[in-house]
């Protein structure tokens, strides 16, 4: 193996103590992997590094731009990738999602040269015992939890039917190997010893990790300098279960589980109740989480959270991006009327059911809260959330200064996305007020739609002895907070279900309602594309023409409202990102996926 020069991904010089004035640079300004271990602050550097490859926002390819490349939305610029990629126009040149290969295998060389034989945790990194085993067991462990996230990552956005017929992962890499060596030639690995890989990463994280990085759960004040609080946002062992959810869910859903084993169902409701059981009975308690509390995307410690990024703080991007052009915005991604059909109204019925009470004239009005939390819709108000002063009002029909293709800044389907955006902004105030910004990559409430979705499959919609919740009283978790108009969750369900949900009684209608539940509620934080691929076994969902609303206004300043104003056409050849074209031609060995054909 190559001497691999440190300097080339960043290594050391980003680790936890940013201010630290390091040792004079040996030899000309880095170390090589032998000289770092001599130095255990740059060993731990070999982990902290890997927090700083994740994502810190969802205003990128792999959050809400990628809303905005399914039915959710659409993209208003026609040059950007994912737009491309969503009408059939992606050149192998312009991957998107090349980054995110990189990116990946970084991390697992960063971790795979700290466990190499040990080295990591045989490292010496304070003089007390017990305390240096208490870093050494945490760092282990970060490692291997590591390792299983970014595995994960490679195979949720890579792993797919290949053009041999096979369903494929990713390479598995598990020694620190050289990206850059011109011999490599990998394979990739099959589906399921992929899957296997990072269920043996992450049993392995949680054999070091404490089960939360919580100071109540450490007594020792004397600890707590190197364990506890300090260390939220770093991977722990909640955070592997709640991974092993998500891993499971998608291996046991239609397409890539064609045998529907029931056992992949089972962990993934499991895994999932495990997050939501500790969520409820542990963080509730001495930590401050209250499902009833409305979720604050402006605060990196709200108690929701599993698991997020580090923060961005006195942050305006996800302003910038959403609002319209007349409020200093790009308005880069519109929400479709797809979406905002699948939100029902406050009774919780679809708007689709006679008992829902719509008004397709008057659209907007006794939408569910959760419309109004997420979309910018015409004549809706952007208040200030402190005084509830107005500070702009929507104007989305023809003519008006939001209404698509009036300016560039505008979105196409005449709505604009209000989720992330921190009512306190504004772009005319003499002191703008920033909030921090950071990705909730996994909370407490994707855990109660996982299970719901999986123990449905297991047991049907009203079992309650097997997991000791049914997947229809965990729904109403959600949708208890919907109907009597509160922006939080409520701890314990109530009684009765909301009266749309109580007639929800076989498999396939409760199927049916989750993922429309899962869609609203995870609406642009990335995950729909994942969610439509691993759902279905065709293009079709993928190929819909996409929607937005047009609106005229009326001489007596009333509207009329056409819902099926088509945006945008979408061209799929696959339910499958493309294995990065560079890395097909450096490795020939490498199989591409079906639909990809022009990019071998």
């Amino acid at each position: 193996m190559k001497t691999r020069l440190l300097l080339l991904l960043g290594l050391i010089i980003l680790i936890s103590v940013s201010c630290e004035t390091f040792l004079e640079p040996y030899p000309r300004g880095y170390y090589t992997e032998e000289d770092i271990w001599d130095y255990p602050q740059r060993v731990e550097g070999l982990i902290n590094r890997c927090y700083d490859l994740m994502a810190t926002n969802y205003n990128d390819n792999e959050g809400a731009y990628f809303d905005g490349a399914t039915d959710n939305g659409v993209i208003t610029s026609t040059n950007h990738e994912l737009q491309r990629m969503a009408t059939g126009s992606l050149l192998p040149g312009s991957d998107p999602f090349r980054t995110y290969w990189n990116r990946n295998y970084q991390g697992l060389y960063l971790v795979n040269l700290f466990l190499k034989d040990n080295r990591g945790f045989n490292t010496r990194y304070l003089v007390d015992p017990d305390l240096d085993m208490l870093v050494r067991r945490r760092l282990q462990g970060e490692a291997y939890a590591l390792r299983a996230w970014f595995q994960w990552d490679l195979l949720q956005k890579f792993g797919g039917k290949g053009q041999n017929g096979e369903l494929l992962g990713f390479p598995i890499v598990t020694e620190p190997m050289d990206p850059d060596d011109p011999d490599i030639n990998l394979n990739r690995n099959t589906y399921d010893e992929c899957v296997q890989q990072i269920v043996s990463d992450i049993e392995a994280a949680q054999e070091y990790l404490p089960i939360a990085h919580r100071d109540f759960l450490v007594p020792s004040s004397r600890e707590r300098l190197y364990a506890g609080g300090k260390y939220w946002g770093r991977m722990d062992g909640i955070t592997m279960t709640a991974l092993k959810a998500n891993l499971y869910l998608t291996w046991a859903s239609p397409r890539f589980n064609p045998g529907n084993d029931m056992n992949r169902w089972d962990i993934a409701a499991k895994s999932a109740k495990e997050v939501i059981d500790f969520k409820l009975n542990v963080d509730n308690v001495s930590n401050g989480f209250n499902p009833e509390n409305e979720i604050n995307w402006f605060d990196p410690n709200f108690p929701g959270i599993v698991i997020s990024s580090r923060y961005l703080d006195n942050n305006e991007s996800m302003e910038r991006l959403f609002y319209p052009g007349g409020f200093s915005g790009n308005g880069a991604i519109g929400a479709s009327q797809q979406l905002v059909d699948a939100f029902p109204m406050a009774n919780g019925y679809p708007i689709t059911d006679p008992a829902s009470g719509y008004d397709p004239e008057n659209p907007y009005e006794g939408r569910d809260p959760r419309f109004y939390n997420n979309i910018f819709y015409n004549t809706a108000e952007a208040k200030r959330g402190n005084t509830g002063a107005i500070m702009y009002t929507f104007e989305n029909w023809t003519g008006g200064k939001d209404a698509a293709g009036r300016i560039l800044e505008n979105s196409k389907t005449n709505y604009h996305i209000k989720k992330f955006v921190y009512m306190g902004w504004n772009a005319s105030d003499a002191n703008i007020a920033r909030q921090p910004h950071s990705k909730f990559f996994i909370r407490w409430t994707h855990m109660v739609l996982a299970f719901a979705e999986a123990a449905n499959h297991v047991v049907g919609p009203n079992d309650e002895g097997t997991y000791g919740l049914s997947p229809k009283k965990a729904v109403q978790h959600l949708r208890s907070r919907n109907v009597s108009g509160s922006a939080g969750l409520s701890p314990a369900p109530p009684a009765e279900p909301d009266a749309y949900l109580a007639s929800i009684n076989t498999k396939e209608a409760f199927d049916a309602l989750v993922k429309n539940e899962r869609r609203i509620t995870t609406c642009f934080e990335g995950m729909r594309f994942f969610d439509l691929s691993r759902w279905t076994t065709d293009l079709a969902q993928f190929n819909q023409s996409v929607k937005g609303m047009g609106i005229t206004k009326n001489e007596d300043g009333t509207f009329v409202y056409n819902p099926d104003m088509v945006v945008e056409e979408r061209k799929y050849n696959s339910a499958y990102l493309p294995i990065p074209y560079s890395e097909i031609l450096k490795m020939s060995n490498l199989v591409q996926n079906e639909g990809w054909s022009g990019w071998n």
